[in-house]
């Protein structure tokens, strides 16, 4: 039976990379026949160029290295849905909500799926806690659990695939690849004086500090901004109507490139390329640290502050191995970043820590390789629920001890 993975597109794409990543490794690795809802088709073809959004239903290859798994089945999440059996496995993620007539259907199904709801990722300590916690339907004769990505072996992991750091140590060591990269998004090598650096951010009142920090600065920058909700603000810095993608803008010592959306595995090759990468959100956070390079993290913004006691909390782990005065770098600049405030006040110390910030990073990115990734810890969970053979068809990894 398949899984069933829903995923509404609420803002910024995020998201549905979470889910598209991992339905595509459910797939590749373990050979879960996987079948992702999702309600906004134009939205996940800017991420993925091969959904069509004019089918409700889609057969998609999950990534180079899937050969003979079953792939992804894609249909249009539409109100009502159709029905179809549930499979052995729903998941309702990142805050989505199942329609009302499928949980019914899942009511009267033997055996009953097992139901998660595969929340928001969190550095945050009560996540170990809540991992894992049954929650009974107030009515109907089913069970959901909380399902918790996070960074601790007591938590539901991260989404990581196998091979990806070879791969991102191969890109970063082949010169050759690297021009080839640049060269299809119109931008030269990069040049051994220069700092390259992703910027994809939300709107944020430091920004124009922050660029102004670039342009009036001792060394060249050469940013690629992606298509986003910065542009507004980066045009009117520039004293220009907004560039659309492919433009090039110059001021002082900073050249900045407007990249069109990237499909996900492209964004992955954009942060191992650059020298230091600004991220925001949940997708480009978590592949900014497997890119093994300095990071900047915008936490989405959230009433009454709430992301800053999110950043905090990823800050207390990211950083409890630097150097007090890494350590404290690290999170002045973050907090600065987040706080909308005076950001560009820590740049030329940012810029001259940034080789101890790149060992920092690497070592970081190995510390997360060796958990158990949250394609896998999916599957042991369900397979402890179903009480049956291992449902991979594939060897997967087993859980670390705790």
């Amino acid at each position: 039976m398949p899984w069933d993975i829903f995923c509404t597109v609420i803002d910024n794409f995020g998201d549905i990379g979470v889910t598209w990543r991992l339905s595509r490794q459910l797939a590749a690795e373990h050979g879960v026949a996987v079948r992702l809802w999702v309600d906004d088709l134009e939205a996940f073809r800017r991420l993925c160029p091969e959904v069509d959004p004019e089918l409700d239903i889609q057969h998609l290859l999950p990534s180079p290295g899937g050969r003979g798994s079953p792939g992804v089945e894609v249909r249009r999440w539409t109100a009502p849905l159709p029905e179809v059996e549930p499979g052995a496995l729903v998941i309702e993620a990142l805050a989505c909500t199942l329609p009302d007539a499928f949980i019914e259907r899942m009511a009267q199904h033997d055996p009953k799926p097992v139901w998660l709801n595969l929340e928001y990722l969190s550095a945050e300590d009560w996540v170990e806690g809540v991992h894992g916690l049954p929650s009974p339907h107030p009515r109907l004769p089913l069970l959901k659990h909380f399902f918790m990505p996070g960074f601790t072996t007591r938590t539901g992991g991260l989404t990581r695939e196998r091979g990806l750091s070879a791969a991102r140590d191969a890109f970063q060591t082949d010169a050759d690849a690297q021009a080839v990269f640049w060269a299809d998004l119109g931008l030269p090598p990069a040049q051994a004086d220069e700092l390259r650096l992703t910027l994809f951010s939300y709107e944020n009142r430091a920004l124009p500090g922050l660029l102004t920090a670039w342009a009036e600065g001792d060394r060249a920058i050469r940013a690629c901004v992606p298509e986003g909700k910065a542009l507004p603000q980066i045009a009117a810095w520039f004293g220009v109507a907004a560039p659309p993608a492919g433009a090039t803008l110059h001021r002082g010592r900073l050249t900045l490139h407007v990249l069109p959306m990237l499909d996900l595995d492209a964004y992955d090759r954009l942060l191992w390329a650059c020298d230091l990468n600004f991220v925001r959100g949940e997708d480009s956070f978590l592949r900014a640290q497997y890119a093994a390079r300095p990071m900047v993290w915008q936490a989405y913004p959230q009433e009454e502050a709430a992301h800053l006691i999110k950043l905090d909390a990823f800050l207390r782990r990211y950083c409890a191995d630097q150097a007090d005065d890494l350590a404290r770098l690290t999170q002045d600049f973050w907090r600065a970043w987040n706080r909308e405030a005076a950001a560009d006040t820590h740049w030329t110390r940012w810029l001259a820590a940034l080789p101890r910030l790149g060992s920092h990073a690497r070592a970081w990115d190995s510390a997360l390789a060796k958990h158990t990734d949250l394609a896998s810890k999916l599957l042991i969970f369900f397979n402890k629920q179903v009480g049956s053979q291992p449902f991979s068809a594939i060897p997967f990894s087993q859980e670390p001890p705790q």
